[in-house]
């Protein structure tokens, strides 16, 4: 027999009533990130990156099987849709669009614009600002360059470095369009690949360009063989947000940035 609302159960009424309860107060930094649709690493990467007191929300942004100079343009029509999936409610310390090639296509002046037209946040950043604050931070003027994409993706990275005044005097290329082959690329190869582009020309630092890139594992055994800073996409996002945040960023997994910069929660 069914029992509807009201209705006595075993001779008990119903309890129709509700039950009170108080609102937490939010105390956490929050932090959003706009991935793309094909990213499959750098929320992984995140997870170890951002610390258990900060608060972490994602969204997705349509994005092509491949990368091109076209289909990364084309993601600048999509960003505010992207920024406006997060809750309305929440105004961000920061939020973070979540690719370097994208960023350096659309610019980043125009990502920060769109991405605050579609929800509240106090600062915005991506992976291209997030290197060059890196590169400031730790006085970094050459790098060397590994990216997966083919040569016109790279170029237009390369040009947004020169033009903040960072050199790429050494680069090499996996030449790889299809993101479901960047992230399948191996830690070796990424070894190899990294200390052949950084032996091309004197360079103060090398950086791994693109967040669907495995990178994180490999910076330690880089920067122990080359003696140089390295950086990555993921790395340098991470380390950009919790300190537009305030937040100190873990020493683990361990990188020079994070050693040399030491923690600070300077809002840079």
């Amino acid at each position: 027999m069914a029992v509807g609302p009201g209705a006595a159960l075993g001779g008990t009424a119903a309890v129709t009533a509700a039950f009170p309860y108080r609102l937490s107060e939010v105390s956490a930094p929050r932090i959003g990130l706009i991935v793309l649709q094909a990213d499959e690493t750098i929320e992984v990467d995140f997870r170890r990156l951002i610390p258990p007191g900060v608060e972490l929300l994602v969204s997705r942004v349509p994005s092509g099987a491949e990368v091109t100079s076209e289909t990364l343009a084309e993601m600048a029509g999509h960003l505010t849709a992207a920024a406006a999936l997060f809750p309305g409610s929440v105004n961000f310390a920061a939020v973070g669009y979540a690719c370097t090639s994208g960023t350096a296509q659309i610019g980043a002046a125009e990502v920060a614009r769109l991405v605050r037209a579609g929800t509240t946040t106090a600062a915005v950043t991506d992976p291209v600002t997030a290197l060059i604050a890196s590169c400031r931070a730790l006085g970094l003027g050459r790098l060397a360059l590994l990216s997966p994409y083919v040569a016109p993706v790279s170029e237009r990275l390369r040009d947004t470095l020169a033009a903040a005044g960072i050199d790429t005097p050494a680069f090499g290329s996996f030449d790889v369009a299809e993101e479901a082959r960047v992230v399948r690329i191996d830690g070796p190869s990424i070894i190899g690949a990294a200390e052949t582009v950084a032996a091309r020309a004197p360079v103060d630092g090398l950086f791994l360009s693109c967040t669907n890139l495995r990178t994180l594992d490999v910076i330690p055994a880089l920067e122990d063989r080359l003696g140089i800073p390295v950086l990555s996409s993921n790395l340098v996002l991470a380390w950009h947000l919790l300190r537009l945040a305030g937040v100190p960023i873990p020493d683990a997994p361990p990188s020079r940035l994070i050693d040399q910069t030491a923690r600070k929660s300077l809002r840079t």
